[in-house]
C-alpha cells in the first residue's frame, strides 16, 4: 500500500499517463478480449504495450525513424537471441538520440503487470481466464527451471575458465526446450507452443 494507505498505482495505468498512450488501454483490452478479431495472449499484450513505450520515447527525443524501426529495436533490447555487441550497438544509437535506454528497459512490464491492469483497473474479465492463469502459472515454473539451467552451465563456465582449464571469451547461454509432435511433425519451443495453445494436429 503507499504512504498514504490507498492501494498502489498500477504500473500500466501510471505508464500511460506518463507516456501519454490515451487509447491503449482501450485498443489491449479489446485484443485480449478478441473484439476486433484473433484474442492476444497477455505476454503479446505486454510486448506491444512495451513497444508502444518504445515508440513513444522514440518521438519525445525527435528522433528520425521509418515505420517498423521501434518494433526491431525493441527486438535488439530484449530478444535473447540478440548478441551482445548488436545490442549495445542499438543502446547507444537510442543514447546518442537522447533516451535514457536504462530507465526505458526498467519501465518495460511484465504480463502480470498487463493482467493486473486489465482486471483491476479495468474491471475487465475473459471467461477462459481461469485456463490462461493455470497454464501462466506452469509456464512460471519452466521458466524459473530454464534460468536455473542457464545459471548452472554459466557457473560452470566461469569456475573452469577462472581455473585455466577452459579458454572462453565474453559469451551469453541459450537454453531452449523444443517440442516435437510425432503425429502432425510440428515442433516449437515450449513457450511458443504455450502461446499458441495446440500443435497443428487437426
Amino acid at each position: 500500500m503507499s504512504s498514504d494507505g490507498s492501494e498502489p498505482r498500477s504500473k500500466v495505468a501510471r505508464l500511460i499517463d506518463e507516456y501519454d498512450l490515451t487509447t491503449i488501454g482501450a485498443d489491449l483490452e479489446a485484443a485480449w478480449l478478441g473484439e476486433a478479431g484473433e484474442r492476444q495472449s497477455l505476454r503479446d499484450l505486454a510486448d506491444r504495450f512495451n513497444r508502444a513505450l518504445l515508440l513513444a520515447a522514440m518521438r519525445d527525443a525527435e528522433m528520425d525513424f521509418v515505420d517498423g524501426e521501434a518494433r526491431n529495436y525493441y527486438r535488439l533490447l530484449t530478444d535473447d537471441s540478440v548478441s551482445a555487441g548488436t545490442r549495445v550497438e542499438a543502446e547507444n544509437r537510442l543514447e546518442q538520440a537522447g533516451i535514457d535506454v536504462a530507465a526505458l528497459t526498467d519501465s518495460f512490464v511484465s504480463y502480470q503487470a498487463i493482467r493486473h491492469y486489465l482486471t483491476e483497473v479495468r474491471d475487465a474479465s475473459y471467461e477462459a481466464d481461469s485456463d490462461a492463469a493455470s497454464v501462466d502459472s506452469e509456464r512460471s515454473g519452466l521458466d524459473k527451471l530454464q534460468s536455473r539451467v542457464e545459471r548452472v552451465v554459466r557457473n560452470t563456465l566461469d569456475r573452469l575458465r577462472s581455473s585455466g582449464r577452459l579458454t572462453l571469451g565474453e559469451y551469453r547461454v541459450f537454453v531452449s526446450v523444443d517440442v516435437l509432435c510425432s503425429d502432425c511433425g510440428a515442433q516449437y519451443s515450449v513457450g511458443e507452443l504455450l502461446d499458441r495453445g495446440r500443435c497443428d494436429c487437426q
